[in-house]
C-alpha cells in the first residue's frame, strides 16, 4: 500500500460484476479490487467505514456508473505506485468513456515508445479497477487482452460503456490463446 498515505478505512461494494474492495487514505481512494482479481491486496489493516468520506463518494460515483448515469469519475486517488505506474495510470484516466488505446500508444505518449511492455505491466498493477480505466487498453491488434479483473469482465465493461455513449467502432474480439 502507499506508506505515506497508509489506508484508514475499507468498505465492501456489490457490483454487477461482483464484489469489490474498496479503500482509501486521508486523502483519497487508494483501490478498488474485485474479488479474485490479480495482485488483490488480500486483507487489509484498515477498519470497515463505509461512512468514510472517500469511500462513501466512491461507493456512490461506482454505483451510478454501473447503472449508467455517470460517464468519468471525479474522485481524489491516492494510489501507491511508483512514478512510471503513476504515469501509465494518468494517462488511463485521460482515455475517454467508450474509447480505447494500446500498450504501445501510451509507451509513445510517455515519451518512451519501445517501452510497451513496461506499460502493460503497470496497467496490470492499476490498484483503482473501473475508476482508472485499465479495461480500455487493447492489444497491439485491438484484441481483448489482459485484465487483472478477468476477460469476462473487461468485456463487459467495454460494452456497457458503448451502450451509454460514446462508441467504439467495434468491441474488440478476445485474443487467441498463445
Amino acid at each position: 500500500m502507499n506508506p505515506l498515505h497508509p489506508i484508514e478505512a475499507q468498505a465492501r461494494l456489490v457490483t454487477p460484476l461482483g464484489p469489490m474492495t474498496l479503500a482509501a487514505t486521508a486523502r483519497g481512494l487508494a483501490g478498488a479490487w474485485f474479488d479474485g482479481q490479480a495482485h488483490h491486496p488480500g486483507p487489509l489493516p484498515a477498519p470497515h467505514d463505509e461512512r468514510q468520506r472517500w469511500l462513501l463518494e466512491a461507493a456512490g460515483q461506482l454505483s451510478a456508473y454501473f447503472a449508467g448515469r455517470l460517464h468519468a469519475f471525479s474522485l481524489p486517488l491516492d494510489p501507491a505506485g511508483t512514478p512510471w505506474q503513476q504515469a501509465v495510470w494518468r494517462e488511463l484516466r485521460a482515455i475517454a468513456p467508450g474509447g480505447t488505446t494500446g500498450y504501445g500508444a501510451i509507451a509513445q505518449t510517455l515519451g518512451k515508445p519501445q517501452a510497451a511492455r513496461a506499460v502493460g505491466a503497470a496497467v496490470g498493477r492499476n490498484p483503482l479497477s473501473v475508476v482508472v480505466p485499465c479495461h480500455r487498453v487493447l492489444g497491439r491488434d485491438g484484441a481483448l487482452t489482459g485484465y487483472a479483473g478477468g476477460l469476462d469482465r473487461k468485456r463487459w465493461l467495454l460494452a456497457h460503456e458503448a451502450h451509454q455513449g460514446a462508441q467504439p467502432a467495434a468491441l474488440p474480439r478476445v485474443a487467441a490463446a498463445a
